[in-house]
């Protein structure tokens, strides 16, 4: 059981220094710059069947979100915060505007770089994600709670221990058709080990809420950028309604149904996923 093992498809890591913090993210390719951004409970891992299947130069971010290895003490973990630190990273890599693609609640972290900074933002793609008012989705709504009540979140993190038990709908069961053990020990261990990085997942889930997501959404309007919203057609958690709103509140967006998958589309469908995205960049370089 490796809780810090990361794919090698998703490139060389190197650690990001911010005034902060440091953040670790992992670089492969050439080309376009793409910076993808995952959600709670998992890390860098969950992108590694789209990295290598697209002709770009790929970042990848290892946010705090419980799943990750350089813990953030004392750093601003709520909504905006995290979306300052993505912000930040593209700034100390010198490469924006890039195309972000973000998932789950990494998608709504998305929303607000892209709603906040534009300049950094020159394409948008949001895989099936927290929107509006659900962020997060209500049968989630236990994590939240976990989070404000001492030592709970430990138990809780503790039962995912099993395998078994990480396939429950409550858990990964209805996030992803399956996930290898290797990379579902990287999900659920680093935050049972280490004291510091559940201290982050803590402070990040308790300000989860729609007020963050329903400001982006004010905002959509003015985020003229194209964007794509590729959602996951058997999402048990984020409404397929939504991904239709999305695609109409956005001035300059189309809608791909990533077909047979779950709200992890990284996991259940990463061909398929990886080529709506190059598609996507490639018909906006043409227009």
């Amino acid at each position: 059981m490796d809780a810090w093992w990361r794919d090698p498809r998703l490139g060389v890591p190197r650690r990001i220094e911010l005034p902060y913090g440091q953040v670790e993210v992992f670089e492969a390719g050439e080309g376009e710059p793409v910076v993808f951004v995952h959600g709670l409970l998992v890390n860098a891992n969950l992108w590694r069947g789209v990295v290598p299947r697209l002709d770009a130069k790929c970042i990848v971010i290892d946010m705090p979100f419980g799943s990750h290895k350089l813990s953030m003490p004392g750093v601003d973990l709520t909504p905006p915060g995290l979306a300052r630190i993505v912000a930040d990273v593209i700034e100390k890599l010198g490469v924006g505007p890039v195309t972000l693609v973000g998932n789950d609640s990494g998608g709504a972290v998305s929303q607000l770089v892209a709603t906040t900074r534009p300049d950094l933002v020159a394409r948008l793609v949001l895989t099936s994600c927290d929107a509006y008012d659900n962020f997060p989705p209500k049968a989630f709504g236990f994590l939240k709670l976990a989070a404000r009540v001492p030592g709970a979140l430990s138990v809780l993190l503790n039962s995912l221990r099993p395998n078994a038990f990480r396939r429950l709908p409550i858990a990964f069961g209805w996030l992803a058709k399956r996930i290898p053990a290797k990379v579902s020990d990287t999900y659920v261990l680093p935050a049972m080990r280490g004291r510091d990085v559940r201290e982050d997942l803590r402070r990040a889930l308790v300000d989860l809420h729609p007020r963050h997501t329903l400001a982006a959404a004010k905002r959509f309007a003015g985020f003229d950028r194209p964007v794509l919203i590729a959602w996951s057609d058997r999402d048990h958690f984020f409404p397929l309604g939504h991904a239709e709103r999305l695609a109409a509140d956005f001035p300059d967006a189309r809608l791909k149904w990533i077909s047979g998958a779950m709200t992890f589309s990284p996991e259940d469908q990463p061909e398929q996923l990886a080529a709506a995205i190059s598609d996507f960049m490639s018909r906006v370089e043409a227009q």
